[in-house]
C-alpha cells in the first residue's frame, strides 16, 4: 500500500506535484545521493506498469521509492516540505534570483545577479521553517558577520546581509567550480605536488582567519572550493567561532560540535578552549583523505569515528603506508597536523605553511622533522611565559613538585650553614694570630 502523507489518499500525490516538480525531485535525490540512477529507474518502470493497469490510483513517484524502501518515509517528507518552501517567490532588492544552487541544514543558496554592478553573486537565505526560531535568526547572522571578518582569496567572502518581507539572507562572492568533495565522490585521489598547492591555500586561508582572531571549526572536503582556474576557496563559516567569545564558548561547553570524519579531539570532548589548532587538525584529515582515498579514521556510527580520533590507543595508518608513492616527508607532516595531543600539532599556521612550502620545493619538512617534545617546548615557548590554553598541573604533579622544591632549599640551606661555619671559623682564626 502506498505511503501517504497529511492525510493524503493512497494513489493521490500529496501535494499535486506536476511531471516538472517530480522531475526536479528527482535531480535532488540524485544529487544528494539520497538513491542511484538505477533505483530510480526501477521505480520510475513500476510506476509506468502500474499506471498502465490503473491510471487513477497509480501512486506518486516519491511513494513508490518509499515502499521499495529507497527512501525514507521522513527523507519524503523534508523533499516536500522543501518543494513547498521553493514555491514562495524569493525576492531580495537589489538582487535577481536566477537559481536554486543547493540547500543545507539552515539555509538554501541561490545564484543571482546584483544588479547595481552587474555580477554574479551568491545569496544564502534562512530556511522559512526556521525563521520563526530566534535562536536561528541570531545564529544565521552571527555567520554573516563573521563572514565580513574575513577578506582574502583563499576565503568565500561576504558581500552583504540583511532581511527582505520577512527572508532572512547573506551575499557572497559566486565561485564556480567543485569542491574536494565532489572529486572524491568520483574516486579521485589527488597526487603530492597537486594536493600540497591545495591544503597550503587553505593554510593560508587559516592564517588570516586567525590574525582575526576566527576559528572555522568544519574545515572538510565540502567546504573547499577549487575553481575552473585553479584557484581554493575555502568556504561555509557555519559553525565558525570568535576564540575570545568566552560567553559562546560556555555556552557549547561539552558539545561536540563539527563533522565526525574531520573533528578534531578537543572539538569532541566538547572543550571551550579550542584554538586553531583545531583547524590543522581538521585540514590535515581532509589532507589525508585527498591523498589515501581514506578517512583517518572510519568506523560504523558517527559515535565509534569520534572516539578513535580522541582514543591515544587507536594509530593512525601513516598515509606514506597506505598510498607508497607518497614522500615520507609528507607523511611526517600529515602526522604532525593529526597529533591527537594539540601540543604536538603544528602551533600555528605559520608553521605548517613554512613546512608544506618545503614539501612543494621537494624539500624535507623543518617542523615536523623534529620530535614531539620538541614541538611542545615550541608551543609553550618559555616557562615564564603564560600560553593560552595551559592546563593546570594536577595534584600529584603539584605534590611530587613541592618535593622537589622542598629538598632543593634544604640543599640550600645546608650549604648556606655550612659557608656560614667557615667564615666564622676564619674570623677566629684571624683574631687569635
Amino acid at each position: 500500500m502506498a505511503t501517504s502523507v497529511e492525510g493524503s489518499s493512497p494513489g493521490k500525490d500529496p501535494r499535486g506535484l506536476s511531471s516538472l516538480d517530480e522531475t526536479n525531485l528527482e535531480k535532488s535525490i540524485l544529487r544528494r545521493g539520497l538513491a542511484t540512477v538505477g533505483e530510480v529507474e526501477a521505480c520510475k518502470n513500476h510506476r509506468s506498469k502500474l499506471a498502465a493497469k490503473d491510471k487513477q490510483s497509480s501512486p506518486s513517484l516519491l511513494e513508490l521509492m518509499v515502499d521499495a524502501k529507497v527512501l525514507t518515509r521522513s527523507q519524503m517528507i523534508r523533499l516536500l516540505q522543501e518543494k513547498s518552501e521553493g514555491t514562495r517567490k524569493l525576492e531580495i532588492p537589489g538582487y535577481q534570483i536566477i537559481e536554486r544552487l543547493g540547500r543545507g541544514s539552515m539555509g538554501a543558496v541561490y545564484k543571482a545577479k546584483q544588479i547595481s554592478v552587474d555580477r554574479l553573486v551568491a545569496v544564502k537565505v534562512l530556511l522559512d521553517s526556521l525563521a520563526q526560531n530566534k535562536e536561528f535568526i541570531k545564529r544565521f547572522e552571527r555567520e554573516a558577520k563573521i563572514a565580513a571578518k574575513l577578506s582574502h582569496n583563499n576565503v568565500v567572502n561576504a558581500i552583504d546581509a540583511g532581511e527582505a518581507s520577512g527572508r532572512f539572507f547573506f551575499v557572497m562572492e559566486y565561485v564556480e567550480g567543485l569542491t574536494i568533495r565532489d572529486y572524491l565522490d568520483k574516486n579521485k585521489m589527488f597526487d603530492e605536488k597537486e594536493a600540497i598547492r591545495i591544503v597550503l591555500a587553505v593554510a593560508e586561508a587559516l592564517k588570516h582567519a586567525g590574525h582575526r582572531g576566527l576559528i572555522h571549526r568544519d574545515i572538510k572536503p565540502e567546504n573547499v572550493i577549487l575553481t575552473k582556474d585553479g584557484g581554493v576557496k575555502l568556504a561555509d563559516l557555519g559553525l565558525a567561532r570568535l576564540t575570545d567569545d568566552e560567553k559562546w564558548g560556555l555556552a557549547e561547553a561539552g558539545m561536540a560540535i563539527g563533522t565526525p570524519y574531520y573533528i578534531s579531539p578537543e572539538q569532541v570532548r566538547g572543550q571551550t578552549d579550542i584554538d586553531i589548532r583545531a583547524d590543522i587538525y581538521s585540514l590535515g584529515a581532509t589532507f589525508y583523505h585527498m591523498v589515501t582515498g581514506r578517512v583517518p579514521y572510519g568506523g560504523d556510527n558517527p559515535s565509534e569515528v569520534m572516539r578513535k580520533h580522541v582514543d591515544p590507543r587507536v594509530q593512525l595508518v601513516p598515509p606514506d603506508h597506505l598510498n607508497t608513492r607518497l614522500s615520507s616527508g609528507l607523511g611526517m607532516v600529515i602526522e604532525t597536523m593529526l597529533a591527537k595531543n594539540r601540543e604536538h600539532r603544528y602551533s600555528i599556521p605559520d608553521d605548517l605553511i613554512l613546512d608544506l612550502k618545503c614539501l612543494f620545493q621537494g624539500e624535507s619538512p623543518m617542523i615536523a622533522a623534529q620530535k614531539p617534545e620538541s614541538l611542545e617546548a615550541l608551543a609553550h615557548g618559555d616557562t615564564d611565559i603564560d600560553v593560552a590554553g595551559y592546563a593546570e598541573p594536577s595534584e600529584e604533579q603539584m605534590i611530587e613538585l613541592a618535593g622537589i622544591v622542598n629538598n632543593r632549599n634544604q640543599i640550600i640551606a645546608t650549604i648556606a650553614m655550612l659557608l656560614a661555619v667557615s667564615v666564622i671559623t676564619n674570623l677566629i682564626l684571624l683574631t687569635t694570630r
